[in-house]
């Protein structure tokens, strides 16, 4: 029997810590700005192969394992991004509690690592469910660690693209954000009659690089939801209500204060719609994890790919954890009675959202994944509870409603990270307990920096505010605070969950004829609460893979322009932190010097990014001998 291969080596946690935290912080800023975010996996495993290939020794176990830690670092990005900077907006923190960060940050993400480690052999081994990123970084790391030169080529090339397409992004980042070459967004508005119709795009290639990432079918339901909010909801309620001033300034009010909690609503309905579908072949896959451990304790011996953190340490490990869940609510709460309660609803929520967002990943992948809507809906509930016992006008119980939509998102952002990594180890022949080892070391590494690097980016930029909007934190913050003052305007909130139920009876129309394009409410609902301007670029990026795909597109060039796409998602986002970071070191926001004139340079390009896709995607097509 042949020895495995080293997985855990010193080399591959250093660098598997370092991408973690890298990756955390480019995450965190591109999900405030665009309120979405990307799966890191497929770079950091190209990273991962390019560096280790100094070492005269390395393996492809060793590059799944710094894979692994490196996407638990963007996950985790997700889930505080996503909630805890509305505590800063609706006023309960004046800065950004650093060590409070770090503290919810790792105590929800552990919770997420540990409450999936049981789903591990329900969802994988016996559902054998797809998730389509985890085979994806599967199949690069194979290629990658193949023994040939051209392998080792086509990481070294594949190594440059994402190096150079981090530069161009990053350049481009630094002459809008930094100098002010040009505006970050071309938008307008017009009128008909009373009615007002606005519209706008970012000029990202971040933006462009998510729609190209989640591809054809989600960027259009995103940029549906968009023009449900600017081309329809808004003209409407124009039209009845009036305006005044200024036509964009209107519509941007109008949105901000009215037509985005359509957007509330739709997502409730999401995130119960999820809970609902799932619970059955859930409670079938824990069924089925608790037999095969039964069988485990009764002596029977599991090969090295099938071994697992043992349940036992899972379960005590949950149990500790309560304790500093505790200590969170207790120190924002009345009563210590109060906070057990809470705590035990969190443990609760968190179980059953980490586990939708574990079989949700196996389905749509992680990006995709539903999140911000059982957040929303985590919101919510805990929202109404807290009303009921705290009364209203309770700042102190609309913050802890935040608490507890955040410590579930970080569960579930890495409960559904875990799986799709574990997905990647199940088909490379990795150590599952390992790798959910390094799931441990990629949270606590990212649940370090991150707090650090919100209070660089909310200095610079000012998070809330139109350059840094964090779409998701404010939405959180505007349903708490809108439950305890009694302002949510629930009949914007009831007519987007009618909007969100009619959106599942057509997707269900879908499924039931075989369709190809499905109606995920939960895309929809994003599209509806984001800004058009975003929308837009992330529609065009949709449709750059979708024609990339139609002019004959192959696995080695579409694998390109995922890391094309990668490159510049990383490259705009580390950026921005740097641009921010001397803004945070002097206190001065304008620090930057700004250059006027330039505005034409933006619009070209971006066309020229939307052009380097188009050729990257068709650029070997002769070598194959296509037409």
């Amino acid at each position: 029997m042949s020895k495995p291969l080293p997985e855990i080596t010193v080399k591959a946690v250093f660098l598997g810590i370092i991408l973690s935290m890298v990756l955390a912080g480019a995450n965190a800023y591109l999900g405030l700005f665009a309120g979405m975010t990307a799966s890191a996996s497929i770079p950091a495993a190209v990273i991962s192969m390019g560096v280790l290939s100094l070492f005269k020794k390395h393996n492809i176990l060793e590059d799944n394992i710094v894979q692994t830690a490196a996407s638990a670092g963007e996950s985790l990005a997700a889930g505080v991004i996503f909630t805890i900077p509305a505590l800063l907006l609706m006023g309960y923190w004046e800065t950004f509690d650093y060590l409070e960060i770090a503290k919810i940050a790792s105590v929800g993400g552990l919770i997420g690592v540990l409450f999936t480690i049981p789903l591990r052999r329900a969802l994988i081994v016996e559902a054998k469910l797809t998730y389509p990123e985890g085979i994806a970084t599967a199949a690069v790391l194979e290629a990658g660690n193949a023994k040939s030169s051209g392998a080792e080529d086509e990481v070294q090339g594949g190594l440059r693209l994402l190096t150079l397409a981090s530069v161009t992004a990053a350049l481009m980042k630094l002459g809008q954000q930094g100098f002010a070459l040009w505006h970050s967004a071309m938008e307008g508005a017009t009128h008909l009659g009373r009615s007002v119709f606005g519209f706008g795009m970012d000029l990202s290639p971040a933006l462009i690089s998510v729609g190209y990432i989640v591809g054809r079918n989600i960027s259009i339901l995103v940029f549906s939801g968009g023009l449900i909010s600017w081309f329809i909801a808004i003209p409407i309620y124009t039209a009845i209500h009036g305006y005044e001033g200024d036509a964009l300034d209107a519509a941007n009010t109008i949105w901000d204060t009215k037509i985005r909690y359509l957007g509330v609503g739709a997502m409730v309905v999401g995130g119960i719609w999820s809970l609902i579908k799932l619970f059955k072949p859930l409670m079938v896959g824990i069924q089925a994890s608790l037999k095969a451990y039964s069988k485990i304790q009764s002596g029977e011996e599991l090969k090295r790919e099938e071994n697992d953190i043992p349940i036992k340490y899972v379960a005590i490990a949950l149990l500790v954890l309560m304790i500093p869940v505790f200590m969170i609510y207790n120190d924002i709460l009345p009563t210590p009675q109060l906070a057990i309660l809470i705590t035990i609803i969190m443990m609760v929520f968190g179980f059953f959202f980490s586990a939708v967002a574990a079989y949700m990943a196996g389905v749509v992948g992680s990006s995709n994944n539903p999140i911000s809507g059982v957040t929303v809906a985590t919101v919510l509930f805990a929202s109404l509870l807290l009303l009921a016992i705290l009364g209203s006008g309770s700042l102190q119980g609309a913050a802890a409603a935040i608490m507890v939509g955040a410590v579930v998102c970080n569960a579930a952002a890495i409960g559904g990270d875990n799986l799709q990594d574990l997905k990647t180890g199940h088909l490379v022949g990795a150590t599952p307990w390992k790798q959910q080892v390094m799931q441990v070391i990629g949270v606590l590494s990212a649940a370090i920096v991150l707090g650090l690097v919100l209070d660089i980016l909310h200095t610079a930029y000012t998070i809330g505010s139109p350059t840094l909007s964090a779409p998701q934190a404010t939405l959180m913050k505007a349903v708490a605070e809108g439950v305890f003052q009694g302002n949510l305007p629930w009949a914007m909130v009831i007519t987007g969950a009618i909007i969100g139920v009619i959106i599942i009876a057509l997707d269900i129309r879908q499924e039931r004829i075989g369709s190809d394009f499905r109606i995920p409410i939960l895309a929809v609902a994003v599209g509806i609460y984001l800004p058009i301007s975003l929308t837009t670029p992330i529609f065009i990026g949709g449709m750059l893979a979708h024609f990339g795909d139609k002019m004959g597109a192959t696995d080695s060039t579409r694998k390109k322009g995922l890391l094309l796409a990668a490159g510049m998602i990383t490259g705009e986002a580390i950026m921005g932190i740097l641009v921010a970071l001397p803004i945070f070191l002097t206190a001065d926001k304008d620090w930057w010097p700004n250059y006027d004139g330039f505005g034409w340079l933006g619009p070209i390009l971006v066309i020229a990014i939307a052009i380097w896709f188009i050729t990257t995607l068709k650029a070997d097509r002769t070598q194959v001998g296509e037409n």
